[in-house]
């Protein structure tokens, strides 16, 4: 790309690129922490090479760029290097960049980047460390083997396979120790593909790359406006876009040597085509535009329109009754058995620090002399009361452990992940509750403005439409729900919505008698209930 001659020193190939057409300009950009030498590109891409060790290491990422035909030299050059400045060498990565332009048609820039990240040393970083897979007190957690060198002090362990059985089980050294197993391998547990370097992550996210592609965009259209043109570029597809045209494909240099030979290429054939389709499209597009702005204004299709809103109105309130109804039944959940588990967590605490106080004062008491009987019986007492208060804190546990059916500590474990799946599922709902209430308020707004088109109408036979179409409209909204909800749909619930979406549209007939229907079902519910309970008693 950069029409140079470049020794590769891994397999001591020559390459040589010097007469190649089409170079406008090229320069290696390094970050303040890199080498100096690596600004000779032979140097740079040598020195990548060598940092990688297994034979399908990925050695660099490309950046290809369209530059705007409208621009000169210059002008791309400093687009170029400011965008390069900005994104990618402030972040740490080397970039190495050429220019194109071999018919004047088509100037475009390869921009090829290093993917590991460097240290402040300019070493290169790791792209991924082995994560062991620790466990203490029944809790899993990944550490690295820097890391590991102080988790260790706070009680961590490795977990390695043991022989359990006929089965091969991992667990810490400490537990098999004192089971009598037999370890059959020693490679600590760890994770499949080890700890992703979180810079080299973020660098090779989709987010990111969109990130670069949003950047480059507003770069280019900036230029373009400093320069006086009106033409824009967007990064964007059309489907994100929201357009219903075709895009054109890359025809390349081939074809446009084709096309300029009076020979026809099928890529500038088919690009041709699809800009006749898209050119039918627009007229076809501004035509049902004009016929729907005819017929949008009428009763029927105001009133079709109304009646729409107030339905998506009543599911999105019916959906934050439920979400409203499951957050309360997990919040009084969580307030009834958090408080005990943590009451188990602070007694598993004590429970250790006295069982290592007790075995550190029984060395001592064995260690002691005999002779020294004030002091034995001084270390018999202390052993004596710590044992007592070990017996008081198993007693509790015991309870605790009874408390929650769990005939063992492991049981304790799955406790914990019920915990933490209901405040997991509580934080969704409320995700789903702010996104549920805002799609309420747009409806509202929506209705509103709907409201604002009736003012010359007439309003009775405006009702009269609307009060044709509401049955068949509530149906649909039964059968919606029921086909989301199944079972688990509830009649009142909908009631209870189609009253709140009356009260907010301010239908206060439709109200009222929603009301009174919500009385009968209640009234229903608890004769069934009544007569349920002396079935009982009978």
């Amino acid at each position: 790309m950069s029409c140079s001659r470049i020794y590769n020193d891994y397999d001591g190939v020559q390459h040589d690129y010097t007469r190649k057409q089409g170079l406008v300009w090229q320069q290696v950009f390094l970050p303040d922490m890199a080498p100096a030498e690596w600004v000779d590109r032979e140097v740079l891409w040598n020195a990548v090479e060598d940092a990688e060790k297994t034979k399908d290491s990925r050695l660099a990422r490309e950046f290809v760029v369209a530059l705007p035909v409208e621009l000169n030299k210059d002008e791309w050059i400093t687009l170029l290097t400011d965008f390069i400045q900005t994104n990618f060498v402030a972040e740490g990565m080397c970039a190495d960049v050429c220019i194109h332009d071999t018919d004047g048609h088509n100037p475009h820039a390869h921009i090829m980047l290093t993917v590991r990240p460097l240290t402040k040393d300019g070493k290169w970083q790791h792209k991924t460390e082995k994560e062991y897979l620790c466990v203490r007190d029944g809790e899993e957690r990944g550490f690295t083997a820097a890391e590991f060198k102080s988790a260790q002090s706070e009680g961590w362990e490795k977990q390695y396979q043991y022989k359990v059985g006929k089965k091969k089980v991992y667990m810490p050294p400490s537990q098999a120790e004192t089971q009598g197993y037999e370890r059959v391998s020693k490679y600590p547990k760890s994770t499949k593909y080890g700890r992703q370097n979180p810079i080299t992550a973020r660098w090779n996210s989709e987010d990111q790359l969109v990130l670069w592609r949003a950047v480059w965009a507003d770069a280019v259209n900036r230029c373009l406006e400093r320069s006086g043109h009106d033409e824009r570029v967007d990064h964007r597809s059309h489907a994100e876009r929201g357009l219903d045209e075709q895009p054109t494909i890359h025809e390349g240099v081939a074809a446009r040597a084709m096309e300029k030979k009076g020979i026809i290429s099928d890529r500038c054939e088919l690009n041709r085509q699809i800009k006749a389709d898209n050119v039918l499209l627009r007229e076809l597009k501004s035509l049902v535009k004009k016929l729907m702005d005819a017929v949008k204004n009428t009763v029927p299709a105001i009133a079709e329109a109304m009646e729409t809103v107030r339905q998506k109105m009543i599911i999105f309130r019916y959906q934050l009754l439920r979400i409203g109804t499951g957050k309360e039944k997990i919040t009084d959940t969580l307030q009834i058995v958090k408080p005990d588990f943590r009451k188990y967590e602070s007694i598993m605490k004590q429970l250790k620090v006295k069982v290592q106080e007790r075995r550190t004062l029984l060395d001592e008491k064995k260690a002691a002399p005999a002779i020294q009987i004030f002091r034995q019986r001084e270390l018999t007492q202390k052993i004596t009361a710590l044992t007592e208060d070990i017996e008081k804190l198993k007693s509790e546990k015991a309870l605790l452990l009874n408390q929650f059916n769990c005939a063992e500590d492991q049981g304790m474990a799955e406790v914990k992940q019920h915990i933490t799946s209901m405040e997991n599922s509580l934080n969704k709902l409320d995700q789903q509750e702010t996104k549920y209430a805002s799609q309420l308020e747009a409806a509202l707004a929506q209705y509103t403005e709907l409201q604002q088109e009736t003012v010359a109408m007439d309003s009775t036979d405006l009702d009269t439409a609307r009060q044709a179409i509401r049955p068949a409209k509530e149906c649909e909204t039964i059968q919606r729900l029921q086909t989301t909800y199944g079972k688990k749909f509830d009649s009142r619930t909908l009631a209870q919505s189609q009253m709140d979406v009356a009260e907010m549209l301010d239908e206060t007939a439709e109200s009222v008698s929603i009301r009174q229907e919500l009385q009968q079902l209640q009234g229903q519910q608890n004769r069934q209930s009544h007569v349920k309970e002396r079935s009982q008693e009978r």
